[in-house]
């Protein structure tokens, strides 16, 4: 992903000259992108196992939040003061990159259980068998059972719905971001340049607190409650917005209401933060004995 995020840099042409080529840089983009989550989750279950996801995985956003509200608050204060040439910016990702490379690397093969990973549960039949002995130790090899067909997992009432939901709720509020960076980044020179990279800190590091509380909460309070937090924070978000920026549109003070839009990033950071953890750990909870949850 950083690589592509370099090359829509370096080839990228004013007045969208060639958007149909950064078009299909940014669709490969997604494609590398969506396997980053999918993969830590499951090597974090394989690490500490089904009982301990949900305090690890709420660990686990905690510290993505927090690294990317750095990288970006570094990157608006480069933009603020090369503007209008913040090319330099986008070198941020690849250096942060390569210290994830670095620490996954000291992360040993033996340390992850399969199995463990795949979410799939230990066999009630025939729990251990002997299979000899290395070192003159002997050894037991754990059974498990077998991993659920793709159409099995597919006939999951639960799991459909909850992919529904999932669906709905990114549509909604995956074009809010957008909208508010330009609404506060249009006419504003380099200021405007600074508060849309602040939209990104604010609501990152929102998420951070978020995700700690579905980690810490979700096991007393349950799944649910903290789920639906996240889902009405979006209608909220809105309805604030929509207000502001027609008092804005109506004469108002502009420079007041652009930092009250820009404080509507915190329930972005409630609502993203919430959800973030909670769809990993649902997605945990119902893909638990079906070995598809990687």
């Amino acid at each position: 992903t950083s690589c592509l995020t370099l090359i829509t840099v370096i080839w990228s042409e004013d007045y969208a000259g060639n958007f149909g080529w950064m078009v299909f840089v940014k669709f490969l983009q997604g494609i590398c992108t969506a396997t980053i989550p999918t993969s830590l989750n499951s090597i974090t279950q394989g690490i500490v196992g089904t009982v301990g996801m949900t305090f690890q995985a709420s660990r686990n956003d905690m510290m993505s939040h927090l690294g990317t509200s750095i990288n970006v608050l570094f990157a608006s204060i480069l933009a603020y003061y090369l503007y209008p040439n913040i090319e330099l910016i986008f070198i941020v990702s690849p250096l942060a990159c390569s210290g994830v490379l670095y620490k996954l690397c000291h992360i040993r093969p033996d340390d992850i259980d399969l199995m463990e990973a795949r979410g799939l549960k230990k066999s009630t039949d025939d729990l251990t068998a002997c299979y000899g002995a290395v070192d003159g130790v002997s050894k037991e090899k754990v059974l498990y059972d077998e991993p659920d067909t793709i159409r099995e997992v597919m006939r999951n009432k639960t799991l459909l719905l909850f992919m529904f939901i999932t669906f709905v709720y990114d549509s909604a509020n995956a074009t809010i971001l957008p909208l508010v960076m330009q609404t506060l980044a249009v006419g504003n020179g380099r200021l405007g340049a600074f508060m849309s990279g602040m939209c990104i800190v604010i609501g990152q590091g929102t998420m951070v607190l978020a995700s700690k509380l579905c980690g810490d909460y979700s096991g007393i309070y349950g799944r649910k409650p903290l789920f639906s937090i996240g889902l009405f924070s979006v209608p909220v978000r809105c309805l604030v917005l929509t207000t502001l920026v027609r008092m804005r549109n109506a004469g108002g003070d502009t420079t007041t209401l652009n930092f009250f839009i820009l404080g509507t990033q915190f329930f972005d950071g409630i609502g993203a933060g919430v959800f973030g953890t909670m769809l990993t750990l649902v997605s945990s909870d119902i893909a638990v004995g079906t070995g598809r949850f990687s």
